[in-house]
């Protein structure tokens, strides 16, 4: 079963080159992208049932042992989250495919695409920092082609903005990753799990907090999230569908995955990452409020249900990481409804300004239901997905006496409701 690890990676950039070489025939590009992400999920399912019943998986690319060699790793996290990903970007390709925009004006889409799937993957199955730097740098190579689809004025201008940011986080994921081979001579994160606590507490700290600031920018934690709600607007509606579901959340485990594995709660400035987790819910969640634009308020959401998350980051501790897993899981698949939802509003009602658009659930009732559901659920309202994810952080905050964050967190969802 360990075979299947590389196929979630190796599948989409083999089809990326096969689309690129078949760039004239629209029909056979559609058909070589949807087999190969069918199959991904097929192997992402594989993969989860197997670490799930036998538990977690491992490859080393090449025969080179670890920690010298690409490791490749799956446990019930990174599996659970490959299958929700591909799931996600099989329907955002077949929603593309059938919408007029970006897939049938540009010959390029579909291998960028491939291209982006095989970054979502490698970043959810490595198994070394900079092979995670990597996998990254392959979302965003795509991601930078993706977000100026159109060659429009403001898709060019938000695209520069993305762009800068994105590089500026990069050269910090590379200076990070120089300080910690530096200081523990590996970049494998199981081999980093055993080094890193011999390190003097102030360097540990150090390393901790560098590493949120880089993840950080990639998860648009506040004040490292203004390029967001410029961007995402911006771009088409697939794509701006997959960059809300996917890229941010991509940052997101990143931070779970390091900040658990690699240091402890002593090493952690907890209170302070609780402070910006409820700036974040509150800046995102008044920003939402503020926008007369259907597609500025669910990017201005995204922001504030990134500090939901980075709450339960922050507590540190088994509800506190539950929450976090549930909370990916639901916004992931939500706001990537939402987004697409966002497309038909606009196909259907020729805008996304609030104002030109009324009177939905009359004229076109399923698109009506289409959005509700999903925006119940980022609400929070039981009995959907957003509920247990939400009531479980704020547990997790009871039991940690943190009442004032449960206050935020309250709050907060009274007014994601109101925006939504």
């Amino acid at each position: 079963m360990t075979r299947l690890l590389p196929l979630p990676i190796l599948l989409p950039l083999i089809a990326a080159a096969l689309s690129i070489l078949t760039g004239r025939s629209r029909r056979v590009q559609r058909i070589i992208a949807l087999t190969t992400l069918t199959a991904n999920v097929a192997a992402s399912v594989a993969i989860l049932v197997a670490v799930d019943t036998e538990g977690t998986k491992a490859i080393q690319a090449g025969g080179w042992p670890a920690p010298i060699g690409i490791s490749l790793v799956a446990d019930r996290l990174s599996a659970l989250l490959l299958v929700v990903a591909t799931s996600m970007l099989l329907a955002v390709l077949v929603y593309a495919i059938g919408q007029p925009g970006a897939e049938r004006n540009h010959v390029g889409f579909q291998s960028v695409y491939l291209l982006l799937a095989a970054g979502v993957s490698a970043a959810f199955l490595t198994g070394d920092l900079f092979n995670l730097f990597v996998a990254i740098e392959m979302m965003l190579t795509a991601s930078y082609v993706l977000i100026t689809l159109g060659g429009r004025l403001d898709q060019v201008r938000a695209g520069m903005t993305y762009v800068v940011i994105s590089l500026l986080a990069s050269t910090l994921f590379m200076a990070t990753l120089a300080y910690v081979y530096a200081a523990t001579g590996t970049m494998n994160m199981a081999d980093l799990s055993q080094k890193v606590p011999e390190l003097p507490v102030g360097t540990r700290t150090a390393l901790a907090v560098m590493m949120l600031v880089v993840f950080g920018i990639k998860a648009a934690l506040v004040p490292l999230h203004f390029w967001l709600p410029d961007a995402y607007p911006t771009a088409p509606s697939p794509v701006t569908a997959i960059f809300a579901g996917l890229l941010t959340k991509v940052g997101i485990y990143a931070i779970v995955r390091t900040q658990t594995l690699l240091f402890d709660p002593g090493d952690l400035p907890l209170g302070l990452l609780l402070v910006v987790a409820a700036v974040t819910m509150v800046v995102g969640v008044v920003g939402a409020i503020a926008q007369h634009d259907v597609r500025r308020i669910l990017s201005f959401s995204i922001v504030g249900q990134i500090g939901y998350m980075i709450v339960g980051v922050g507590l540190f501790d088994l509800a506190g990481m539950t929450a976090v897993i549930l909370s990916l899981v639901h916004h992931i698949v939500v706001k990537t409804a939402l987004f697409l939802t966002g497309g038909l509003i606009e196909h259907h009602g020729g805008s996304t300004r609030l104002e030109r658009l009324g009177g939905m659930m009359r004229t076109a009732p399923v698109i009506a239901v289409l959005f509700l559901v999903p925006a119940l659920a980022l609400s929070g309202v039981p009995p959907l997905s957003g509920f247990p994810a939400k009531f479980t952080m704020m547990a997790a905050s009871v039991t940690r006496d943190e009442w004032w964050i449960l206050a935020v967190m309250i709050v907060v969802s009274v007014l994601t409701l109101i925006s939504m």
